[in-house]
């Protein structure tokens, strides 16, 4: 097997007592958030950027044995020869992948062996890290960490992909009987001003983050504002009931289209019932509480917000500098993604990691859109100022709403 990386993910290499720390915990959550779901549910794909519960649990297990016990020894025995095919997401270097939008066709193995699999490379990972000398841990740790942020990301992905796999079935049944009660008092929006001048934007080095988030480097930027909170629904409301679905100058072209093909009239997951909106919750559908913060846009629904409340979105660079900041802004993290203007690109000074492992981030530096600031799916200690997510510019499935922003 070819080398699988070069990657430097921070200045200190996590310790194998801390990796290990960090690792049992991840991999027991994973197995934790699927435990609600039944066999069945596992297996659903409702649509081909959905992926079923039982293949997000084998592909994190994948990984590791790929990435780390089979770079490691020439001589490892693979759990099961078929899958490093079956459970490789888009790493062409490794192999062609098995097809995206079939990964629900594969009823078979079955969810017992995929947890079987897991329980396999989590007991060889334990070994490799008590066995590793001080030259092969300094080589592997930053893949492993690697491992720890992708599981974050999956863990992430398990959320947003049940709640589809549950919104589509015609019962709407729920993941768990109850979410957090929404809040009563939406806080006053306020506009948080910046100066112009040069920052720094970037990750600096001294603990993990993806190579897109590096190098750290400086932009110029002219004043502007941001909104101190994200729009909500009762704001969004506003937009629905004046037409802005129906208003052609509000919407990017390939915006416009997307509402047309897709006879879009609301959030994902909004349904009107009688004279009132409700929408689908992990804990079923639930009435759209005004106060929240709106969720399950699309960037084209978000930049055509700005454009009917005579605003815009912000830049990445923008969001970074305000959430680096004691700002004021409010609801920076663990709330809801948030579209940006910025479309995703390699920072100057980028260079792709060697190996396959490059192909984690840099391959997709085109025709996506950045959001930043993380949502309620998201794992807490897996956020940063610099953590840069991205997605085509009409997914919806994604708990991602918006910021507002001006120039000054």
């Amino acid at each position: 097997m070819k080398s699988v990386a070069t990657l430097d993910s921070r200045n200190t290499p996590i310790s194998a007592a801390e990796f290990l720390a960090q690792f049992r915990g991840d991999r027991a959550r994973s197995e934790a958030i699927c435990r609600p779901l039944t066999k069945e549910d596992c297996q659903i794909q409702s649509m081909p950027d959905v992926s079923p519960p039982k293949w997000h649990l084998a592909h994190t297990a994948w990984f590791y044995e790929t990435f780390v016990l089979r770079a490691a020894r020439a001589d490892y025995r693979p759990f099961d020869d078929t899958f490093a095919y079956l459970f490789n997401s888009y790493y062409q270097s490794l192999g062609t992948p098995y097809p995206r939008a079939k990964r629900g066709v594969m009823s078979r193995p079955e969810l017992e062996r995929v947890l079987e699999y897991r329980h396999h490379v989590d007991r060889r990972i334990e070994e490799f890290c008590q066995a590793a000398d001080a030259r092969t841990w300094r080589r592997f740790a930053p893949v492993l960490e690697l491992g720890i942020h992708h599981e974050a990301q999956h863990q992430e992905l398990l959320f947003t992909d049940i709640q589809h796999i549950l919104f589509v079935n015609p019962l709407r049944p729920p993941y768990r009987e109850s979410e957090t009660a929404p809040r009563t008092v939406v806080p006053a929006m306020r506009w948080i001003e910046f100066d112009e001048g040069i920052r720094w934007i970037g990750d600096e080095g001294d603990g993990f983050a993806f190579d897109n988030e590096r190098p750290k480097h400086r932009v110029f930027m002219e004043r502007y504002a941001l909104a101190s909170r994200l729009v909500t629904n009762q704001e969004y409301l506003a937009f629905i009931d004046e037409g802005g679905y129906l208003k052609p100058e509000l919407w990017l072209s390939d915006g416009w289209d997307a509402v047309r093909q897709n006879r879009w009239e609301a959030p994902l997951y909004w349904e009107k019932r009688g004279d009132a909106w409700w929408r689908m919750s992990l804990s079923g559908m639930r009435p759209v509480a005004a106060s929240e913060p709106v969720a399950h846009l699309s960037y084209y629904e978000a930049d055509a917000f700005a454009r009917w409340a005579g605003k815009r979105l912000p830049t990445e660079a923008e969001w970074e500098i305000a959430a680096s900041s004691a700002s004021g802004c409010q609801e920076m993290f663990e709330v809801g993604w948030q579209w940006t203007a910025s479309s995703y690109q390699a920072y100057p000074g980028y260079r792709v990691p060697e190996g396959a492992i490059g192909e984690y981030n840099g391959k997709f530096m085109c025709n996506q859109m950045v959001l930043r600031g993380g949502s309620r799916f998201s794992p807490p200690n897996h956020l940063r100022a610099s953590y840069r997510n991205f997605f085509p510019a009409p997914t919806r499935w994604q708990c991602s709403g918006l910021r507002l922003a001006e120039d000054r």
